[in-house]
């Protein structure tokens, strides 16, 4: 797209105003792009939800290092998830990214975290751990100047631990955002 990266400072905030900045931005890898249409946050320590809750171990470290690092997990023996680090180093906090609406290059859905993952070629090995700032960085969170008209706030998606905390982000009426069940 020719844009530059968002800055570093862009991810010192609480995970829940980083959510809700990241709406409308893109979520580049050369050659493809999504705008960033839904998302989770994920407070640290504080948040029996969070990978972060139990501490610091070698898998999670990166959400607890510097802000705007890509962090990916594995679940259910299937699917990779990416997260990206905000707060100051030191304290954790991540943002999931849940779905994007298509730019150009997406030729498959990414609406869910597994499938945005895929779609994206996203995988644990290759990414964990990528700085999102860099200019040369091969996953990107760029901005095309796109205003999030509104956003809607409702609980967090498949989890069981703090179930009903409002911390999942989307713009509304999206047509790519995550299907809920029920």
């Amino acid at each position: 797209m020719g844009s530059n990266p968002v800055s570093r400072d862009f991810y010192l905030d609480t995970p829940g105003l980083v959510a809700q900045k990241l709406l409308g931005k893109l979520l580049v890898r050369p050659g493809m792009a999504g705008r960033i249409v839904e998302v989770e946050a994920y407070f640290g320590e504080a948040d029996p939800a969070a990978h972060a809750f139990a501490g610091k171990t070698a898998r999670n470290a990166v959400i607890f290092g510097p802000p705007g690092h890509a962090y990916v997990y594995f679940v259910y023996g299937m699917y990779f998830c990416l997260n990206v680090s905000c707060e100051p180093e030191g304290r954790a906090g991540c943002v999931l990214f849940r779905a994007l609406e298509p730019v150009y290059g997406l030729e498959v859905s990414a609406s869910g975290p597994g499938r945005l993952c895929r779609a994206l070629g996203i995988t644990r090995e290759r990414d964990n751990g990528v700085d999102f700032t860099s200019p040369v960085s091969g996953l990107q969170i760029q901005d095309d100047g796109f205003v999030a008209k509104e956003i809607l706030i409702t609980p967090r998606i498949g989890i069981t631990k703090d179930a009903s905390r409002l911390a999942r982000y989307l713009l509304a009426g999206n047509p790519f955002v995550s299907k809920t069940r029920g």
